[in-house]
Parts: C-alpha cells; sequence; structure tokens
C-alpha cells in the first residue's frame, strides 16, 4: 500500500518531470553519479489495430445517440433510465448516498450488484414506470469502502424517465455534422487511426520519463535536504489531498484512512519523504541542466506556460501563474526538458524476468 501512494504523491506533485549522465555533478546538496547512459526498462509502442479504431467510433456515435423516450412500458435490463435516488442506513439518509438526475444503463454493472439475499440496484429498478417512487435494498459488497463494505441500505429511488438510444451509422452525412476538419468517413477514420497512433507513442514516451526519473533517484546521494524546498513541497502535498478530500464530501483524515486506507502519522511521514525526494531530485536536473546548457529562454518558458493554460482551460495566462504559482511552473518545464534530455540518453535493456 504504501509503495501505491508514494507513487501517487510523485505523479501529482512532480507530474512526470525529473532527470539524469556520465561524470559526476555536484552542490551543497546532493552529487549526481551518473546521468548519461541510465539504464532503463525496455519500452515498446503497441501497435494501434482495427478493431480498437473501430471501438473508438462506436464510442464516439455512441455519444451522439439520440434519446428515444419510452412511455408505454415498464424500464427493461438494457433500457437506460434517468432517476434521483437517497441512500439510508437504519432508516438515516448516509452521507454521499444521494444524487439527482443520473443516467444509467440497467445491466451495466455500474451500481451496487447482486449481494447473499439481495438483489442489484439495476435489477430493482427493472419492472417500474416512469413516475413511480419506490424503495429497493441491496448489500454493499466486502470490498466497498472500509466504512460501508457489507452494509445492508435501502434506497428511495424516484424514476423520472425510461429511454433508448438511437445510435447513428458511420457515414460522412454524420462525419460533416460532428467533426470540423473533415468529409468523408475515410478522412474521419485515418485521422483517428493517427490520433491513437500518437497517443500510443506518448504512452511510451511517459512511460521512459518516469522509468529514467527512477534511474536517476538510483545515482543521486543526498548530502542534506533544502528544507524550504521541502515545506514547499509538503505543504503543495497537503493542498492537493486536501482538496481531492473535498471532491469526496471528507475531511482529510477521513480521505487518508478510507481512501488511502493508511494512517494519518505514515501519510505523514509519507509526504515528508516524497517531498525530500523531490527536492533532491530538483537540485540534481538543475545541475544536469547547468552543466548542458538546458535551461529554456524567458520566450520558451512563457510559450510552455501558455501551452500548460490551454490543455487546462484557462485563457488567462496571468491568473494560471498566479493560480499554480511561477516558480513551480518554471520547475515543470525545465524538469521535463532535462527528462526529454536524459530519455535520448538513455539504454533501454530488456528485463531479465521476461528475457527468453
Amino acid at each position: 500500500m504504501k509503495k501505491k501512494i508514494m507513487t501517487m504523491m510523485l505523479a501529482a506533485v512532480v507530474a512526470g518531470t525529473l532527470a539524469g549522465c556520465s561524470g559526476k555533478l555536484s552542490n551543497e546538496y546532493v552529487t549526481v553519479n551518473q546521468y548519461k547512459g541510465l539504464e532503463v526498462s525496455q519500452v515498446e509502442q503497441t501497435e494501434v489495430t482495427d478493431e480498437q479504431v473501430e471501438q473508438t467510433i462506436q464510442t464516439n456515435l455512441q455519444a451522439t445517440a439520440e434519446k428515444v423516450p419510452i412511455t408505454d412500458r415498464a424500464a427493461e435490463m438494457g433500457d437506460w433510465v434517468n432517476i434521483d435516488f437517497t441512500g439510508y442506513l437504519d432508516g438515516v439518509a448516509f452521507e454521499n448516498g444521494s444524487a439527482q438526475a443520473q443516467d444509467l444503463q440497467l445491466g451495466s454493472g455500474g451500481y451496487i450488484g447482486a449481494s447473499g439475499d439481495y438483489a442489484g440496484f439495476e435489477e430493482q429498478i427493472a419492472g417500474h414506470q416512469t413516475g413511480e417512487e419506490f424503495n429497493i435494498t441491496v448489500q454493499f459488497p466486502e470490498d466497498y469502502t472500509a466504512d460501508m463494505a457489507g452494509k445492508v441500505a435501502d434506497f428511495h429511488i424516484v424514476l423520472n424517465e425510461i429511454y433508448t438510444e438511437n445510435i447513428p451509422e458511420l457515414t460522412d452525412e454524420w462525419v460533416q455534422a460532428n467533426t470540423e476538419d473533415f468529409e468523408t468517413v475515410d478522412q474521419y477514420r485515418e485521422d483517428l487511426r493517427k490520433q491513437m497512433e500518437d497517443q500510443a507513442e506518448e504512452s511510451v514516451k511517459s512511460q521512459l520519463r518516469s522509468e529514467v526519473q527512477m534511474a536517476l533517484f538510483d545515482n543521486i546521494e543526498v548530502k542534506k535536504y533544502p528544507e524550504d524546498v521541502v515545506n514547499e513541497q509538503i505543504e503543495q502535498m497537503e493542498t492537493y489531498y486536501t482538496q481531492m478530500a473535498s471532491m469526496y464530501g471528507v475531511e482529510l483524515t477521513e480521505f487518508i484512512e478510507t481512501y488511502l486506507q493508511t494512517t494519518e502519522d505514515d501519510f505523514n511521514a509519507q509526504i515528508r519523504e516524497t517531498a525530500q525526494q523531490t527536492a533532491a531530485l530538483e537540485q540534481a536536473l538543475k545541475l544536469i541542466a547547468e552543466k548542458h546548457g538546458l535551461e529554456p529562454s524567458e520566450e520558451e518558458y512563457e510559450e510552455k506556460i501558455r501551452e500548460y493554460a490551454e490543455q487546462n482551460g484557462v485563457d488567462d495566462v496571468e491568473t494560471y501563474k498566479e493560480q499554480v504559482g511561477e516558480d513551480v511552473l518554471r520547475n515543470t518545464i525545465l524538469a521535463e526538458v532535462v527528462t526529454d534530455y536524459l530519455v535520448e540518453e538513455c539504454v533501454q535493456v530488456e528485463d531479465s524476468d521476461t528475457a527468453q
């Protein structure tokens, strides 16, 4: 569990940024013993198949499906329904157990399934008519969250609507109506394949960056940690997980115990360890950037920040800088540049446990 949490924290705070060459580099905080020719596990790009392209097309077609209301019969498995529901334990509504206007396809397995003597959530909606209000009883699975595992709950259901989806066919007309740049099915399919291949390539790069980061860390000797940076990293991680907890409607302490399944003391120890690792890696990548003149120009920094802002749906770059922090953005950009340099210099080796 600790490894899983550490991975989450590194991904959240470092966000895919780090670095590594053969001669030693050193400052008052770290010594980098090697950063060129770092050995990483071999990563192969998977081929995008015709089947995968067609599956994506079907998903896109379904997103434009026409809703066809059903008013002359009860809901059946396979139908879509729109419902309001409120969950109760021993007659008391429980937290995060209510929702309004939820769309659900009966039989999709998206809600609580059958357990013991109790039918599944979706199965108990089947047979009811539009406009009905009724109660169902389900049992949460044993591998559910710690506070709800195995418990029997009642749900009050309001069935707002029953409908099916009329999924369109892929035609030139559909392409013209639902894309901006294409006129024919062939053009659309070709571009979609290219997008999927680009995504597969980016996935390989991302995995290599991660491998390089870990390899670099294994080649760092820490003399001492810059405590101001460590404390800043801890604050960022605490803020990140506090925001995550609020998304789940709980306090941070409850989120740590219920969703991360660890104690608050262990969590605090782990984020300090992660902050120290991040600070050490930051020092290492700065050394490498200085050695090889990798730091971007002011124009390159600004262009990349604009790109980040666009990716996050923020139009005002200055607002984005204030939200994230310009120092954080610059460190991330520098780390990205150094990481790409190290990926070019790394050596991919076949894992010994997969070698024939």
